[in-house]
């Protein structure tokens, strides 16, 4: 899949998301397969450019392949300025968000609120691209909400404004994660323009991998929640679309090595505290893909607060019962 001058080794990509997509969990999805991992947003204010936060979601050190960030604000020259400091920072790829659906980012008009002000969806992606000599792509919803899906419009601005490839979340914006995607806009989307495609939304097993590239015709598909516990997820969904025999499974080992090299790769990242604290979560849901993991245990392990005591007591459960996946 073709991306601007990048051409990626395949066309799976994993979504951005908040808090869940730093440096680590990027890593561990590129090694599963991931063609492009993007980075989780980073707001276009200037006064966060510098904050331990936003460094932190944007630090690319050491990291293989190409580097994406996704940028997220409202304001045309401030997107573009965030763009060039991203470029500058080593980003390969920019990413426009206009698909966050959270109050949060809706209530200051940002993310998928954008979609209902074409004019101002022209004019930030006009200055951002002719802000930096990178590809600038760009993802959204199918609309802001079920009378009102624009996606189409949205689609052709984007490649009259130099768009690379366009992302398209099979939602609308009032439908936040709720319901199941639809695929038909994002199908007339690949119609109406000549840009890459990437098809987003419940695409969390090889079955309907292949269904949305079939029906839709899109030219990549983007992993989000369905990577969250199972970043082998990629391998899998790739190993199937390449074959007709059934994807080859993680065993058991497979599984606590990857937790393993995820929980230390956090503690590096963020320190011994701030590591602790984010492995809670990539832990729960790792446990949410495995059998007979008893809930006072995982509470336990999420009360630790010392690196060797969390990946201890994440390891005793593996030697202690006896999982089924």
């Amino acid at each position: 899949m073709q991306i601007g001058c990048y051409t990626l080794k395949n066309n799976l990509l994993l979504a951005p998301m908040a808090g869940i997509t730093d440096r680590p969990f990027r890593e561990l999805c590129r090694q599963f397969g991931a063609g492009l991992a993007v980075s989780e947003m980073v707001a276009s204010n200037p006064a966060l450019q510098n904050h331990k936060r936003t460094l932190l979601k944007s630090n690319h050190n050491g990291e293989s392949g190409i580097h994406s960030v996704q940028i997220l604000g409202t304001d045309p020259k401030q997107m573009a300025d965030a763009a060039l400091l991203n470029q500058q920072r080593g980003a390969d790829i920019i990413d426009i968000n206009m698909g966050c659906p959270t109050k949060k980012v809706c209530s200051v008009a940002a993310g998928s609120a954008l979609l209902k002000n074409e004019k101002l969806v022209h004019q930030i992606l006009e200055c951002t691209v002719n802000a930096v000599n990178i590809p600038v792509t760009l993802k959204i919803r199918t609309g802001w909400d079920s009378e009102n899906r624009n996606a189409v419009k949205i689609a052709q601005i984007a490649e009259q404004s130099g768009i690379a490839a366009l992302t398209v979340h099979g939602r609308t914006r009032a439908c936040k994660f709720n319901g199941e995607a639809e695929y038909k806009t994002i199908k007339q989307v690949k119609q109406s323009v000549n840009i890459p495609i990437i098809a987003n939304g419940d695409i969390n097993c090889a079955k309907k991998a292949k269904f949305v590239l079939d029906y839709t015709g899109a030219d990549g598909l983007m992993i989000g929640r369905a990577g969250q516990g199972k970043p082998w997820v990629f391998n899998e969904i790739l190993q199937q679309l390449n074959s007709t025999k059934t994807p080859k499974k993680q065993t058991i080992k497979e599984i606590q090595s990857t937790i393993n090299t995820h929980l230390e790769q956090l503690y590096s990242f963020y320190g011994n505290s701030g590591g602790v604290k984010i492995a809670r979560k990539h832990i729960g849901w790792y446990f949410e893909h495995l059998a007979s993991v008893p809930k006072q245990r995982e509470k336990e392990i999420f009360q630790v607060l010392e690196p060797s005591q969390q990946i201890a007591m994440v390891n005793s459960v593996f030697s202690d019962i006896d999982l089924a996946y």
